[in-house]
């Protein structure tokens, strides 16, 4: 028997009275762990005067971009460090996309492992980028090989929870993916304690915390990974029946598309293209969210009516604290509407979720001007929360969307490859949002008023997506894979067939119920305490 046998697929299917619910913690755990790319705008302060400590220490006018990178002198710039956010959700894409079909055949629980050793070796390579002052080495580590972790540890459970619950698709792969968007809401209050613990007259204590956290995030993300189980070919749930393809479960395929063949299929650029709007329009509006506030709301935030650049340091310090729990709030509808809005779908279907999604979005983009103009703060700050809340439970819902068209077999892959309409959206969003905000500003614009046509944008992208979602239809028979195209591609994943096609419900047997609660303790008690932080800023907002 080989050293790491149990890390392959067949070590890992589980037998009659597997508890099911053991599986969706295991997810989080990984989520929660690779969840902190959102979050890494926390060490961007304390990096941009690593060698000043107290005040950065800027880089000569003269100096060139690579002699910048290299120099061992002179602090990094926060429009630096920022790129490490590109990197992450290019990469994530990319490696989802490129190693979605091995992922496949070889498990989630060889996939999560190799997600942990990235995610976690890139934020050891990053500490010595730290130590070194090298800021290639952060990008390497962090952003190449931490993103690559990323993509993998981002799919590593769709496939395995959608079996799991062919009864609930939605909810599930929303429960896992909720994670993800928790991630910066554990990690960011956790790096800023140790960043404090660990800080010295000589260091700011970044790379301190980057190793403590990367121990951390191992111990949380193998332990996940060595949770997960797959389900025997052809279980399902005791007393469920697959739902006929009538009515409004005519969208509901049984059978199965080859991850190889989507790239031609129209279907999938549909879904492409309207994962792509929606993320484009509600990712823009969370990297603004901020400043977005702050001036256009101005001194109103304090009770004072005054302009933003009228406005004292003082008076920028307290709306900023205002700000803060503005993103705090918004963070917790984006978590929120991932399970939400996912597990909503399981009632309503993928498809008219998505029409709620484009809808009352382009009604809530196009009445934001509006709101602003008339100075209503309560209606404003809905109206994004909801926004935010669509943002999240796009990314849950649609797993289950493309399950629902392409079959279950290979959708951990297909997920892989529709992953890169966010890596898209990534650069197109922000973009979108920043330039526009700046031409209009250098054209005289009021800050106030500078994101009204951003907004009219933004809502007339949904109305494209409006009509990519209502294009999607069911796939035409030649696409789907041929019994003996199914039978290989199985064998390849070494799958093994149940006894009995239904085993049971996983909700009792041979799994104790005291692990279930433990499971779901590891996960749930770091996710109720970085709750209970968020909601304590976001208070600030209602004061």
């Amino acid at each position: 028997m080989a050293l790491f046998d149990f890390l392959e697929k067949e070590h890992t299917i589980a037998g009659p009275g597997f508890n099911r619910w053991l599986v969706p913690p295991a997810a989080l755990a990984i989520h929660l762990c690779i969840g902190m790319a959102y979050g890494f705008s926390v060490f961007w302060l304390p990096l941009s005067r690593a060698i000043g400590i107290k005040d950065p220490i800027a880089c000569g006018k003269d100096i060139g971009f690579l002699a910048e990178v290299f120099s061992t002198s002179c602090d990094w710039k926060i429009s630096m460090l920022g790129w490490m956010y590109t990197l992450f959700f290019v990469l994530l894409g990319s490696s989802a996309a490129i190693w979605g079909g091995w992922l496949e055949r070889a498990g989630p629980r060889k996939a999560g492992v190799v997600s942990a050793v990235c995610w976690c070796s890139g934020l050891v390579i990053s500490a010595i980028g730290v130590k070194t002052h090298q800021i290639w080495m952060m990008w390497l580590g962090s952003g190449v090989i931490g993103g690559i972790g990323l993509g993998l540890g981002y799919i590593s459970p769709v496939s395995t929870l959608i079996k799991w619950f062919p009864d609930r698709r939605g909810m599930a792969t929303g429960m896992a993916i909720m994670g993800f968007g928790g991630g910066a809401m554990i990690g960011a209050p956790m790096a800023d304690k140790l960043m404090k613990y660990f800080a010295t007259p000589t260091s700011v204590g970044v790379y301190e915390t980057f190793l403590a956290m990367a121990a951390i995030y191992f111990i949380f993300m193998i332990s996940g990974a060595m949770g997960y189980r797959v389900p025997e070919t052809g279980w399902k749930p005791a007393g469920w029946t697959p739902p006929a393809n009538t009515g409004s479960n005519a969208m509901i395929t049984h059978k199965h598309v080859h991850v190889s063949r989507v790239w031609g299929i129209p279907q999938f650029w549909l879904i492409w293209a309207v994962l792509m709007l929606n993320v484009s329009a509600g990712i823009g509006i969370l990297g603004m969210a901020s400043p977005l506030l702050q001036e256009v709301f101005g001194g109103k935030l304090i009770g004072v009516d005054v302009a933003f650049n009228d406005l004292t340091t003082a008076q920028k310090t307290s709306i900023a604290g205002i700000a803060a729990g503005f993103l705090g709030l918004l963070s917790l509808f984006n978590i929120g509407g991932r399970f939400v809005w996912a597990s909503c779908s399981d009632y309503l279907g993928r498809k008219a979720t998505y029409f709620v999604f484009l809808v009352l979005g382009f009604v809530l983009y196009v009445s934001i001007p509006s709101l602003s103009h008339a100075g209503s703060l309560a209606l404003f700050v809905a109206a994004f929360c909801i926004i935010l809340s669509m943002y999240g439970g796009g990314f849950a819902t649609v797993p289950a969307y493309l399950a629902d068209i392409f079959g279950t077999q290979m959708v951990g892959a297909i997920h892989g490859r529709l992953l890169t309409a966010w890596a898209t959206a990534g650069v197109l969003g922000p973009v979108l949002v920043n330039y526009i905000r700046e031409y209009q500003i250098a054209h005289g614009v009021p800050k106030a008023q500078a994101y009204d046509i951003t907004m009219y944008i933004l809502a007339s992208m949904l109305v494209v997506g409006i009509v990519c979602n209502s294009l999607v239809r069911p796939l035409d028979n030649k696409y789907f894979m041929t019994d003996e195209e199914l039978a290989h591609e199985k064998k390849l994943a070494h799958e093994r067939a149940a006894a009995s096609v239904v085993v049971g419900s996983g909700a009792s047997g041979t799994t104790s119920a005291a692990t279930v609660v433990l499971a779901w303790a590891a996960v749930g008690i770091p996710m109720a305490i970085g709750i209970s932080i968020t909601l304590q800023k976001a208070a600030i907002l209602f004061k």
